[in-house]
């Protein structure tokens, strides 16, 4: 069973930085391809970063690409999204979730997926 849990949102003022984690289980982390979604109030939920299974390609949202970076640590099955230089509407649940077979740009479709864990909450507030 695959389970992914998400950590390390928290409350921080316009202009930090946050490491978010997101921790697997019940799968070979990598062989998977991670991305990170997030959703903010009364908004659809979108992607934010994708990383394929070998760590060699990303896609990323086009507003998020300059400020954001995803990466992964196999051995640890875990991946992580560093966000410098937040903005109030970077303020939202972050998820995490993994496929296998596919495009990092294929995991914009988030009708693949059929569970989702908690999500972790990142606020940007002064």
């Amino acid at each position: 069973q695959v389970q992914l849990v998400e950590s390390g949102g928290d409350l921080v003022q316009p202009g930090g930085s946050l490491r978010l984690s997101c921790a697997a289980s019940g799968i070979i982390f990598s062989t998977y391809t991670p991305a990170w979604y997030r959703q903010a109030p009364g908004k659809q939920r979108e992607l934010v970063a994708a990383i394929a299974s070998g760590g060699g390609a990303t896609a990323y949202a086009a507003n998020m690409k300059a400020r954001f970076t995803i990466s992964r640590n196999n051995a640890r099955d875990t991946g992580y999204l560093q966000m410098n230089s937040l903005k109030p509407e970077d303020t939202a649940v972050y998820f995490c979730n993994a496929a296998r077979d596919v495009l990092t740009t294929d995991m914009r479709d988030l009708s693949r997926f059929s569970s989702w864990g908690q999500g972790t909450q990142v606020t940007v507030s002064s």
